[in-house]
């Protein structure tokens, strides 16, 4: 059996008396990069414009073929035809004639019960429940966002008949006060694409504005809460207009042609924090 791509690149970072942090260093990428690569772990890389991105720089470096690893993976990912001996078979047309009958029973019982309860109410007992209000609690529960508010989270109690001019009063003053001020303070982007970029975005909110694939001779406009979290996939290709200024990004971009920046709140380009390096 021929060895997959982890087993050929460890070998090859081997005979080149290379550790996994040395080779991350010249690389300037993760060791959890380069560890997912040799494990074949390529779900934790990503999109596969990245995995191949990644496969053929650190094939470069090790001394092995990137078009023969890149036949490996597409191998690899090739979507397997569907198994048409595990179809499920219809069910026998005695259990179609078995469930008819059965839900006819739970409805008469429920019918009954209903009328025997009923029945069984005095007349001041039929008043007392007319004429008893009724709690209704309607509370968020979830943060309240611009496009759904939140705008009533005390109880509130309902009667049968026409509620009186102090509960409609309270009701309005409790919807009034709930209502949150209208959005602002967002900061907005203009990215312009000469070529294929993977491309992600997110707000302070963790809300997210855009991912995926991006074609060259494209444009995305984007506004959020700042600062925006951008990633791209091949930085080379990609130019940003921050409040309808351009910004530069040279400065954040990799050898791999990645890069990653915040976007703060007046418009300046930031790096992004680093994330932590495991040893060996």
């Amino acid at each position: 059996m021929s060895e997959g791509i982890g087993a050929r690149l460890r070998s090859a970072r081997e005979r080149s008396r290379l550790t996994i942090l040395q080779a991350a260093e010249r690389l300037h990428l993760d060791p959890d990069v380069l560890e997912a690569l040799e494990a074949d772990d390529y779900a934790a890389l990503g999109a596969p414009v990245y995995v191949k991105g990644h496969l053929r720089h650190y094939a470069e470096l090790v001394g092995e073929s990137p078009e023969a690893l890149f036949e490996l993976y597409s191998q690899g990912t090739r979507i397997a035809p569907p198994d048409l001996t595990r179809v499920p078979k219809p069910l026998p047309d005695d259990a179609g004639r078995l469930v008819a009958p059965a839900v006819v029973v739970v409805i008469g019982f429920a019918v009954a019960g209903t009328v025997w309860w009923a029945l069984s109410l005095s007349p001041h007992q039929w008043a007392t429940t007319a004429s008893r209000p009724v709690p209704l609690t309607v509370a968020a529960t979830t943060p309240p966002s611009p496009e759904q508010p939140a705008l009533l989270t005390q109880p509130v109690a309902l009667t049968t008949g026409t509620p009186a001019p102090q509960a409609r009063a309270a009701v309005t003053q409790t919807m009034a006060s709930k209502v949150p001020p209208p959005p602002g303070g967002e900061v907005d982007a203009v990215l312009t694409y000469s070529a294929d970029s993977w491309t992600e975005v997110y707000d302070a909110t963790g809300r997210r504005l855009l991912y995926g694939l991006s074609t060259g001779h494209a444009t995305r406009k984007l506004a959020g809460i700042p600062p925006l979290s951008v990633m791209l996939g091949d930085a080379s290709d990609v130019t940003i207009e921050v409040g309808g200024r351009e910004a530069s990004i040279s400065r954040f971009v990799r050898s791999d042609h990645t890069a990653r920046f915040l976007i703060a709140a007046g418009g300046q380009l930031r790096a992004a924090p680093a994330k932590n390096v495991r040893l060996n």
